[in-house]
């Protein structure tokens, strides 16, 4: 009989941290077995049950992420970019698998999650729902079948206090619309207009940016072309979808080799 899997949460006590560590508790194979905040967080010190709206469980939030990463077999990370470069390091000395849905990282940060995998599963994308990994899915497809006729422009809502803009899944969906048409997309991609901008070059990839009240994350890919347009959305009313996405990943990097993932291997549609 396999174990259930221990699964650490960094960022336990935000709003997806919590949603993740409720998750993890009604997932059938996996337990809460630490989480973390800063120092100096008020968190720090508290059952991590009970921040998540649970009864305790005897599992305190800690602001040591070395040693909660080297005591679990899984860490999931919602976190910012610079703190889950250094978790990734941390998840590759401990021999953990990494769920990184963190977005925004620069260079640097992403080569430490790209050396991580050399020794870890690394699951990473831009947003665990299953609906938006079959969006991505799609959005390439299409693209690739449409050609350069259709104008393509990602549209994005967010709440308020989202702090980057355009989302990692709009960048993503961007990335997985260039991929269709074989193109780079820092070659192709246009951020928002304003003033006298001029016609729409043929090829370009926009992005929308929409920020207010309490959204959750709505994505639209919109493929405009001469008499008719396609529109591709996906709209997240719970973070919840996230979560679950998170914690599927984790337990389906149990056992698999060293490497970068995606949810598309999670979901079985990827090589």
């Amino acid at each position: 009989m396999v174990d259930d899997m221990k699964i650490g949460v960094v960022g336990c006590a935000g709003r997806m941290g919590q949603m993740v560590v409720r998750q993890i508790t009604e997932t059938e194979g996996c337990v809460v077995a630490g989480g973390t905040e800063p120092a100096g967080n008020p968190a720090v010190g508290a059952d991590i049950g009970t921040l998540a709206g649970l009864e305790p469980f005897g599992v305190l939030v800690t602001d040591d992420p070395a040693a909660m990463i080297a005591a679990v077999d899984a860490v999931i990370d919602f976190t910012v970019p610079a703190a889950t470069a250094e978790h990734a390091r941390l998840a590759a000395q401990a021999e953990a698998v990494l769920v990184a849905g963190t977005t925004g990282l620069d260079a640097k940060q992403e080569e430490a999650v790209t050396l991580a995998a050399r020794h870890v599963p690394v699951i990473r994308a831009p947003n665990f729902s299953i609906g938006v990994t079959l969006l991505l899915a799609l959005t390439e497809q299409v693209a690739g079948i449409l050609g350069p006729d259709y104008d393509i422009e990602v549209v994005e809502m967010h709440h308020r206090h989202k702090v980057d803009a355009p989302s990692g899944t709009a960048i993503g969906l961007g990335e997985a619309a260039a991929a269709g048409r074989g193109v780079d997309l820092d070659a192709v991609r246009k951020s928002g207009r304003d003033g006298h901008t001029g016609a729409r070059p043929s090829g370009e990839i926009g992005f929308a940016t929409l920020r207010g009240g309490d959204v959750v994350g709505d994505h639209t890919v919109v493929f405009a072309g001469e008499g008719e347009r396609l529109e591709l959305t996906h709209k997240a009313a719970s973070r919840q979808v996230f979560a679950a996405g998170a914690v599927r990943a984790a337990l389906w990097g149990r056992g698999r080799p060293a490497g970068l993932y995606s949810m598309k291997h999670v979901l079985g549609f990827a090589d």
